[in-house]
């Protein structure tokens, strides 16, 4: 089973902190100095990378429609790619595109881009993902409008190619979606099924349901960044402003906190305040003496040994003395 695939120096998956992805898309408007806020903002809102969007419209609709003319006024100049990625390395961000060309794989290539993220509208587009699994670098792979056929015959086509580093994302193809639609589970299934890393690429505009998804074992998170919704354009409407991005980001890092350990136990924190009772001293004991039964009261806080175990600090000898009313611990008793 992989559990852990490596995205430049950053390694991900199981036992590492969440990869939390800024995806600028085409909400740049082919903009300049919209392409570097948004690269601004992800840094600012604590992202580990900022992905665009690299397609030519003519490679995905014919010209004439109405969607190719949209696509079209959103195409990122390949041009930019080299500075974009430098400049978010300066903003201490890792820098990756979606190809949807042969052409977009060439371009991501010559930059040497540590990871491929692939759309869910193209992960039945097998030849073009062999193209790119042929590069040796990690695909992260999105899974909406797809079933387990899908996923698995794309899986099948990357390995091919002699690269197992894949992570899978739970997605949902709709813009923006109902957290009805979502299906969190279904992570699970993916892990299941093909024991790879799982995450989750969210097109909700909820804060709390990444946070979710983290804590049902995500350890990618990908979310659409704007520097305004109320820009035009395709993608700004579901996508997160910079302060809500914070926002999210803030929960999913608290999140990671609070899934802490899976071992049950009173926290030495709790401990000094627990309604819970140890065992102490009655009296003055001198270290060295043997504790008797009318030796020991049952009393709070539970800082001392635990009432279960009166039986056997009966009859040991003291270690060093104990005031009364001092816990009783186990440094302070011979075992």
């Amino acid at each position: 089973m992989t559990d852990k695939v490596h995205i430049g120096a950053r390694a991900v998956g199981s036992g590492e902190s969440v990869f939390i992805i800024a995806e600028a898309g085409s909400n740049h408007n082919r903009k300049w100095e919209q392409a570097k806020h948004l690269i601004e903002a992800a840094a600012e809102a604590k992202a580990d990378a900022v992905k665009f969007q690299l397609y030519a419209a003519g490679d995905l609709y014919p010209p004439g429609t109405p969607i190719y003319e949209v696509l079209k006024a959103t195409e990122l100049p390949v041009e930019w790619i080299p500075e974009l990625a430098d400049y978010a390395g300066k903003c201490g961000l890792i820098f990756f595109a979606t190809p949807f060309s042969r052409a977009a794989v060439d371009c991501l290539a010559a930059i040497d881009t540590p990871v491929y993220k692939w759309a869910s509208s193209e992960t039945v587009n097998l030849a073009l993902l062999k193209y790119a699994a042929a590069r040796r670098k990690p695909v992260l792979l999105s899974t909406g409008m797809c079933d387990l056929a899908d996923v698995h015959e794309a899986i099948e086509v990357i390995r091919s190619e002699g690269n197992d580093d894949i992570i899978l994302l739970q997605c949902t193809s709709v813009y923006p979606a109902d957290p009805r639609q979502v299906h969190l589970r279904a992570m699970d299934t993916l892990r299941w099924a093909f024991h790879l890393p799982v995450g989750f690429s969210d097109h909700t505009m909820s804060l709390v349901i990444p946070a979710a998804a983290v804590a049902r074992g995500a350890c990618v998170i990908e979310k659409h960044i704007t520097i305004d919704r109320r820009l035009e354009g395709p993608d700004h409407i579901y996508a997160l402003e910079p302060r809500e991005f914070r926002s999210m980001v803030e929960g999913i890092r608290a999140t990671e906190e609070a899934l802490g350990s899976a071992v049950k136990t009173m926290l030495a924190e709790e401990a000094l305040y627990a309604r819970r009772m140890s065992l102490r001293a009655v009296r003055d004991i001198e270290a060295g003496e043997v504790i008797n039964p009318g030796d020991i009261m049952v009393e709070r806080p539970a800082d001392g040994i635990r009432p279960r175990f009166r039986d056997a600090v009966i009859g040991r000898q003291t270690r060093k003395a104990i005031a009364e009313g001092e816990a009783i611990t186990w440094d302070s008793i011979a075992v």
